[in-house]
């Protein structure tokens, strides 16, 4: 059974648990983001093993969050996310076909869903909704009906532009994943080449895309380059995989 925990900035660790969540050997409560106010979102599973989404206020005043159209089998359900200063969080959900998709839901609790276009419908296919900035601009990627990725920017009105890095892969899970962002609407993530190997890339508000490899990152089969976060400065914090199949964290500063 897993339980939430909060580290306060004194070192203060706070345990707790979401009333709904099952006990049994992985269910229970996972924290996920959190924003400036201390507001948490994350993840719970349930005693039949379905996944529903919650936010945790600085108080310790919890709200469940499930989408409607979540699937209700083992595995299935709403995922909780990324949460910005306003209290909106970005996250996904799987329906009962296993086919992921998007969602962001407002402050007040209404849940808006989305796909890029050209998403895939079939099994395990859709939307990963990523990060999220304090405008409201989600990062992430989706997976086509070949099972390729592409990365997408959506902003807070709605609109969703993708995006492919050069140099990404065409073929079966390989492409590109649009992961961390910036309030500027920088993203940082990593794309997979035809050869399976992993590279960072930074994608500027405007749409310039530059690729980089840590020094040390191995070119084979699920090595190299991995992004993860990225902040004002666009400094970015990952890790790579080296010849060796051996993993270390780096920063790159801009």
């Amino acid at each position: 059974m897993s339980h939430g925990f909060e580290r306060a900035a004194d070192g203060t660790v706070t345990t707790y648990e979401v009333a709904e969540a099952g006990t049994g050997a992985d269910q229970g409560t996972y924290g996920g983001g959190i924003n400036n106010a201390g507001a948490i979102s994350g993840s719970y599973i349930d005693p039949s093993n379905v996944v529903h989404g919650f936010v945790r206020t600085k108080k310790g005043a919890i709200t469940t969050v499930t989408v409607a159209g979540a699937g209700t089998g083992i595995g299935q359900g709403t995922f909780g996310g990324e949460i910005n200063k306003a209290g909106v969080i970005a996250a996904d959900y799987s329906d009962a076909n296993d086919v992921f998709h998007g969602y962001v839901r407002a402050a007040d609790g209404t849940i808006t869903t989305f796909d890029p276009p050209g998403v895939g419908t079939g099994f395990e296919q859709g939307t990963t909704a990523v990060g999220i900035n304090a405008a409201g601009v989600i990062s992430g990627w989706y997976i086509d009906p070949n099972n390729v990725s592409h990365g997408f920017v959506r902003a807070a009105d709605g609109t969703i532009a993708t995006f492919d890095v050069p140099g990404a892969g065409t073929g079966a899970n390989q492409g590109t994943f649009g992961v961390g962002i910036n309030n500027a609407g920088d993203i940082t993530g990593g794309y997979i080449d035809a050869n399976g190997a992993n590279h960072g890339f930074v994608r500027a508000a405007d749409g310039t895309i530059a690729t980089f490899d840590a020094p040390g990152a191995g070119t084979g089969l699920f090595q190299g380059t991995t992004c993860i976060g990225i902040n004002a400065a666009q400094d970015i914090a990952g890790y790579y995989v080296d010849a060796s199949n051996v993993s270390h964290g780096f920063i790159r500063t801009k």
